[in-house]
């Protein structure tokens, strides 16, 4: 296997691709998935570096094994192509935002499914305007380590930390995995409670069959956006706001597992990963949980 992955490296010198793969499995034409990397960063206000996100993630993937352990099988063989960035990071979020809906929407038009690598959280409102266009009976489900569903912040509506608020005006949102929020935003979840199913780490300990609990909450059509925070900080430490607490690998992908097999996933992304140099674990982490979710989603039809 390890032979395979250096020969189809070598095929493709030109382009960093996801994965590396070589022209069979990377043409766009003949691709089930496309990812798309957004690497915008205007808004941040703790750690900097989310949009070297992307470009780490994909670095890190040419170095992983094709074969998934798990599932038994060649994910890459669906066809995965990576596009160029977008060029995107000196404009303000809301011009931002229309330009990854409109490139989302470009992506769902000719047939692909959509991975959308950030970059801040506040990219994530734009994929799903694009989703809610095409599927109507369509929920979010966010894994995050904050609620973000603040109004305003710091003078915007389109700050990371309102990416959740904006979603939620869009369509049915399921949160997982939060632990840090402000008076304002409970206020908020409070009173939107029909709109707004929130499973925090203290119901997880507290209730095992939390699980379930986000199925039935999720509708037919499913976006998954995926914070890295979500993680336990010290299985992913590479991330811009780091919260104490957090969920283990194995639970996440049991969590993803099963959505992937109950509901129709129509397209994912994963944000707010910070880079630390020279220490490329979090990347190769990163790269890892999408190929898996992958495997998932193209493995698991009903």
């Amino acid at each position: 296997m390890e032979d395979k992955v250096i020969t189809l490296l070598s095929q493709n010198p030109a382009k960093k691709n996801f994965i590396g793969l070589d022209e069979e499995y990377s043409n766009f034409k003949k691709a089930k998935v496309v990812i798309m990397e957004v690497p915008y960063e205007r808004t941040t206000t703790y750690k900097k570096g989310t949009k070297e996100g992307p470009q780490a993630i994909i670095d890190a993937s040419l170095n992983m094994e094709l074969f998934d352990d798990e599932l038994n099988q060649e994910t890459y063989r669906i066809g995965i192509h990576t596009t160029n960035g977008l060029a995107i990071n000196d404009v303000a979020p809301e011009e931002m935002i229309e330009k990854v809906r409109l490139s989302t929407a470009e992506q769902l038009k000719a047939g692909k499914f959509p991975v959308i690598l950030g970059g801040e959280h506040s990219i994530s409102a734009g994929a799903v305007k694009a989703f809610r266009e095409v599927y109507e009976n369509l929920s979010v489900l966010q894994l995050d380590a904050h609620y973000d569903l603040r109004d305003e912040f710091r003078g915007s509506r389109y700050n990371h930390g309102c990416a959740a608020r904006r979603i939620s005006e869009i369509c049915p949102l399921v949160q997982v995995g939060m632990r840090s929020l402000s008076k304002e935003e409970k206020e908020f979840l409070n009173s939107n409670t029909a709109r707004i199913k929130s499973i925090n780490v203290y119901d997880i300990l507290d209730r095992p069959l939390w699980k379930d609990e986000v199925s039935r909450a999720l509708t037919d059509n499913v976006y998954v956006t995926i914070d890295m925070d979500v993680f336990d900080p010290s299985l992913m430490p590479a991330v811009g706001t780091p919260e104490p607490g957090g969920i283990g690998w194995y639970e996440i992908l049991e969590l993803l597992h099963s959505v992937a097999k109950e509901r129709k996933v129509v397209g994912f992304d994963v944000v707010e990963l910070c880079p630390i140099k020279d220490q490329p674990a979090s990347d190769f982490f990163a790269a890892k949980l999408i190929y898996r979710f992958l495997g998932y989603i193209f493995g698991n039809k009903k």
